[in-house]
């Protein structure tokens, strides 16, 4: 999370200032299809392997596309095609519902995302296809608005700004625009981008925000992730009514923002649902206040108003990787509370100007429902859009609903195989989705516990991705999402074949570097009670957090009762400093007390019979290996002292001493497969 120099690329969503170029601009406004069709090469970057080049066509494409979209804005308010602005905030509002639809069948991948290909699942063919026909459909129509019945009324200007000029913004044809006008309405409108970017993206980023401990964890992103796809199609269907405008209607945002980022749970779910209303509400407002200003400063200065509020959305967790950044240290709060007041301010500019275009009197209420310019037909087919894709959206997740419980591997031996992995925010080492290759690799190592480290996608910087939800499903495990994208740590999850009885979420003490993170959980296994820590501690950089994380760690395993799973990222060498905490303080056992190659992971146990431990080669799907140990439990294993003594001892078997069901997987063996192979080790190690 370093800075690298790629980060520069966020900039190209500055092109939008280059409309302050007369020619350019009319030239976009000419074949707007032509620019739309250019920037399908952000779509196209999935034919390319290497990961810098497919970002250079990423950020081209970016750059174009915003470029075009801020034209497009900018253009529909011209007077002779009153209602077209409306238009094309319909097409792009719809664009997003769609999109969070796409992603909700994706599993949080949008599906034509140069990180995704055919081998991860990806329809990025089927995308670049329809992206080429749209475009197509733009050329054919040409400039031509027969498509709209219109109002021919001429729109209001800016008080006093005298005639209309139809290329430049209203009101500036005899009077310039006031400039804090025009600054006011550039805020409005880049933090309505960044809200909607950060927050609505996708349909499980609001209840990963408020997720909690079992046994109530929060709404769970299927099914209620529909909910946030209900109310993101509410809110645009409230834009062309009047009270949006009002500061009733934003001190509700305002509050349900709060509710959002204070209270867990269902809560903080409901106003995250009603902030998604309000957003998608005043969307038309702002976006047509900005219009009215010249384009190249407005739409310049908005979009560079949205790269610094995502700025500042990375670095209130990444402060230990970039200079200055303990001041957003673990300030979430202060990032939301900066995009309500930009709100606020664009908002009060588009009370101040009318926004609304002036039209034939006596136009009722129900006729401005979606936009009052739209013909009776047209507002049947955005409200038939509307609904299909609501109607896709619930089907999609009434589709990935579980049907059967989840069952462990070895019932017959009452076996527990726990394992722990660090995977790097689910892209590989060529910037290519992993899931599918993570769901091969924990399927076949047949892990029943897995700790997955490095795993918070929700925010802009991973794509607002949650790919603990792929995993699930397609390998049918309960899952528990570490301290929320919102306690500003880099996340650690679990996933368990034995039901989640009861979890608690952990910040660890970090007075100097990044946050760690801690999953304490109680599984049902075969009956009985086994604890379970998933932990992520500190960098190499803060000795003093290390210690203090794992003195808290070792104070968490020693208090409690029950059997206990260790899996966590230490960062120590075996027998020296912190390890000595985790295994004496804790009265845990070191899984493997002679694998002297360890230094991030670590796997340790007490109360149960251990059996094996195995460590994989990662493949290419990060930079960390799997570690893993099969575990007895059963009445003669449980909480058992001389059982517990017993294995304590290390005492190695051959693996004939055991049934076949108590063997690693024969295919890592060697070679192994797909970079998978059990190594330092020349075979896995077995234990009487």
């Amino acid at each position: 999370m370093g800075i690298s120099g790629y980060e520069a690329f966020l900039f190209i969503t500055l092109t939008p200032c280059l409309l302050g170029i007369g020619p350019l601009r009319r030239l976009i406004r000419t074949h707007r299809g032509i620019f739309h069709l250019l920037s399908l090469v952000g779509i196209a970057a999935y034919r390319v392997e290497d990961p810098v080049q497919r970002l250079l066509m990423v950020a081209s494409g970016t750059g174009l596309s915003t470029l075009t979209w801020a034209a497009t804005w900018y253009d529909s308010k011209n007077p002779s095609l009153v209602g077209r602005l409306d238009y094309d905030v319909t097409v792009w509002v719809t664009g997003l519902v769609l999109s969070v639809v796409v992603k909700a069948m994706g599993r949080t991948n949008n599906l034509i995302w140069p990180i995704m290909n055919s081998a991860t699942g990806g329809w990025n063919g089927i995308g670049l296809l329809l992206g080429v026909l749209a475009c197509v459909d733009i050329l054919l129509r040409g400039s031509s608005t027969s498509h709209l019945a219109v109002d021919r009324h001429p729109v209001s200007p800016i008080p006093g700004s005298g005639p209309l000029d139809h290329d430049k913004p209203l009101g500036a044809s005899t009077v310039r625009p006031a400039p804090c006008g025009m600054v006011s309405a550039a805020a409005g409108l880049g933090s309505l981008i960044f809200c909607i970017h950060s927050m609505y993206t996708d349909s499980s980023t609001i209840s990963r925000w408020v997720v909690d401990g079992y046994p109530n964890p929060g709404p769970s992103p299927v099914p209620w992730g529909f909910m946030v796809m209900f109310s993101l199609v509410l809110g645009a269907l409230l834009g062309a009514q009047p009270f949006v405008k009002s500061w009733a209607w934003f001190g509700v945002a305002a509050v349900s923002t709060a509710a959002l980022y204070a209270f867990p749970a269902t809560p903080g779910f409901l106003g995250g649902c009603v902030m998604a209303v309000y957003i998608t509400s005043v969307t038309p407002t702002l976006i047509r206040s900005a219009s009215r200003y010249p384009p190249g400063r407005t739409m310049g200065l908005a979009m560079l108003i949205y790269c610094i509020l995502v700025l500042a959305h990375v670095w209130v967790v990444a402060y230990a990787f970039v200079p200055g950044g303990p001041i957003l240290r673990e300030r979430t709060w202060v990032v939301l509370t900066v995009m309500l007041g930009l709100l606020a301010v664009g908002l009060r500019t588009a009370r101040t100007n009318g926004t609304v275009p002036q039209t034939a009197q006596g136009v009722g209420s129900a006729q401005r429902l979606i936009s009052e310019f739209f013909t009776r037909k047209q507002r049947q087919s955005v409200l038939v859009t509307w609904l299909g894709l609501l109607g896709l959206g619930l089907a999609t997740m009434v589709f990935r609903l579980p049907i059967q419980a989840p069952v462990s591997y070895h019932p017959e031996h009452n076996l527990l195989t726990a394992g722990i992995w660090t995977i790097h925010f689910a892209l590989d080492n060529n910037m290519w989705v992993s899931e599918k290759r993570m769901i091969s690799a924990i399927q076949e190592l047949e892990l029943d516990v897995i700790g997955l480290l490095e795993s918070d996608l929700g925010r802009i910087i991973m794509g607002n991705r949650d790919f603990l939800q792929s995993l699930a499903e397609e390998m049918n495990m309960y899952t528990d999402y570490g301290p929320s994208p919102i306690k500003h740590t880099w996340g650690c999850a679990m996933l368990s074949k034995f039901p989640i009885k009861r979890s608690s979420h952990h910040l660890l003490p970090s007075p100097a570097g990044e946050l760690a993170c801690a999953i304490y959980a109680t599984l049902d296994v075969y009956g009985k009670e086994v604890d379970v820590i998933v932990s992520h501690n500190g960098q190499e950089e803060d000795p003093l957090d290390r210690f203090l994380q794992t003195t808290e760690l070792a104070r968490i395993m020693r208090e409690s009762s029950n059997p206990f799973v260790f899996l966590g990222y230490v960062v120590t060498k075996p027998h020296q400093g912190n390890y000595k905490i985790l295994i004496d303080d804790a009265r845990m056992h070191d899984v493997d007390p002679s694998d002297h190659d360890r230094w991030c992971q670590y796997v340790a146990y007490r109360g149960l019979k251990r059996t094996g431990y195995a460590r994989v080669a990662r493949g290419t799907i990060t930079d960390t290996e799997i570690q893993m140990a099969k575990f007895v439990v059963d009445d003669k294993t449980y909480n058992n002292t001389e059982v517990d003594a017993q294995s304590a001892k290390n005492n190695r078997v051959e693996e004939s001493h055991y049934p076949v069901g108590y063997h690693f997987p024969q295919q890592f063996r060697g070679r192994g497969q797909r970079g998978h192979f059990y190594h330092v080790f020349n075979e896995p190690r077995y234990y009487d």
